[in-house]
């Protein structure tokens, strides 16, 4: 059974940080690309970011330089390192494994002072 189960999300000021986590299990997790994306409240979900098996990343323009993703294929986990965020980040925060419906749960993520 695939499982997906996204922590870390919290609110925090702009300018902040924060790492995501996402513990997979139930799947070869080293040979599968996996995602993130998120939902901001009232619109629908936002593509941010993927990581190939081999490490390849990439990223939407509204976080690039900003967000990186990362993994661990040791540990099957996949992170996402969030820095200088902003209010439009504020969003729940799901984990994807690429070609399912598969998803988390989903981590809260609220930017505001």
């Amino acid at each position: 059974e695939v499982q997906l189960v996204e922590s870390g999300g919290d609110l925090v000021q702009p300018g902040g940080s924060l790492r995501l986590s996402c513990a997979a299990s139930g799947f070869p997790f080293s040979l599968n690309t996996m995602n993130w994306v998120r939902q901001a409240p009232g619109k629908g979900l936002e593509w941010v970011s993927s990581i190939r098996g081999g490490g390849t990343t990439s990223y939407a323009d509204s976080v690039k330089g900003r967000f990186t993703i990362s993994r661990d294929n040791a540990k099957n986990t996949l992170y996402l390192q969030m820095n200088s965020l902003k209010p439009e980040d504020t969003a729940v925060y799901y984990c994807t494994l690429s070609d399912t419906n598969y998803r988390g749960q989903g981590t809260q993520v609220t930017v505001s002072s």
